[in-house]
């Protein structure tokens, strides 16, 4: 039972980041419609609503509510929770605010009000990355590595990303002014 229960929750967690990871994505395209002529924007926007209503009721939601009920059918082997899991959990805890942030973005795009910019939205896409990270690599390592050093690694990978998304703004706007 216990081997079923793991399953399932692992699959749970990887559907639900896919879901994070790609419905974020869709709320930058569904921004950017709204700047594109009346034409492009009266195609474009039902079907970015649709896919994004899909993938959000559809898959991402059920996923988050099958990694809580099989990760909290597991918590029983791990009782009392050691400190790694404290803190996952605390992690987890996070992710499931993320997830009602991003509730509310669908919420506001589905009503045709985009709340934040294109930019802004890219870069709360990279927030579920960061989560990823960080979870995975305290289940791996657990008490093996120290909280500062956790920290510490956690502080250099969101850096880089951010120097990532600057670097590829940087790219795309030179893209655009030269016409490509």
């Amino acid at each position: 039972m216990y081997l079923y229960l793991k399953a399932l929750h692992i699959i749970g967690v990887v559907t639900w980041f896919a879901g994070l990871f790609y419905i974020v994505r869709l709320f930058v395209y569904l921004t950017e419609a709204h700047e594109r002529p009346e034409a492009e924007r009266d195609v474009l926007l039902p079907q970015l609503q649709l896919m994004a209503r899909r993938l959000w009721f559809g898959i991402t939601w059920p996923s988050c509510i099958a990694t809580v009920i099989f990760g909290g059918a597991l918590l029983h082997t791990w009782w009392p929770p050691p400190t790694w899991l404290q803190v996952k959990l605390v992690g987890v805890v996070g992710l499931l605010a993320y997830h009602g942030s991003c509730h509310w973005l669908h919420a506001r795009l589905q009503a045709g009000e985009p709340p934040w910019t294109s930019r802004s939205l890219r870069i709360w896409n990279e927030v579920a990355t960061l989560f990823l990270v960080g979870i995975v690599f305290l289940v791996v390592v657990k008490d093996g590595l120290s909280l500062v050093y956790g920290t510490v690694g956690l502080l250099i990978f969101t850096a880089v990303l951010m120097a990532g998304i600057t670097a590829y703004r940087r790219v795309r706007m030179r893209s655009q002014e030269s016409g490509r």
